[in-house]
């Protein structure tokens, strides 16, 4: 039987390999936007976040410094990509989908301790 935590590490996994495929290849879309590809760092590592506490329930500090470590590598991989360039701004996007998942998860923890006091 298939279990929840054994889905989440499935869809980590897939998220990790898609995220992986996108920042080291070639780009074929669009940046008409102005730092488009910044909120995609911020969104990637969010849910990256997400998946990651969902699969392994890890600590805090240990998620933050496997991801850190991840986003580091990004971008100096992307550093020696003949069509990729590395950017410290991507990084601080990637860190802040990180906080962003936290801050994220500390708000619903309150709301729902909150409203869970008040039924009572």
């Amino acid at each position: 039987m298939i279990t929840k935590n054994t889905l989440f590490k499935l869809a980590l996994a897939v998220a990790f390999i898609v995220i992986s495929y996108l920042v080291f290849s070639r780009p074929t879309y669009s940046q008409s936007i102005p730092n488009i590809d910044k909120v995609g760092h911020l969104g990637s590592f969010f849910c990256l976040s997400y998946l990651s506490y969902l699969a392994f329930k890890p600590k805090w500090y240990w998620l933050s410094l496997t991801l850190a470590i991840y986003a580091i590598l990004i971008e100096l991989v992307q550093s020696r990509l003949p069509y990729r360039s590395a950017s410290v701004a991507d990084v601080i996007a990637d860190f802040a989908g990180i906080a962003l998942f936290y801050f994220c998860n500390w708000a619903y923890g309150k709301y729902f301790r909150a409203a869970q006091l008040r039924e009572d």
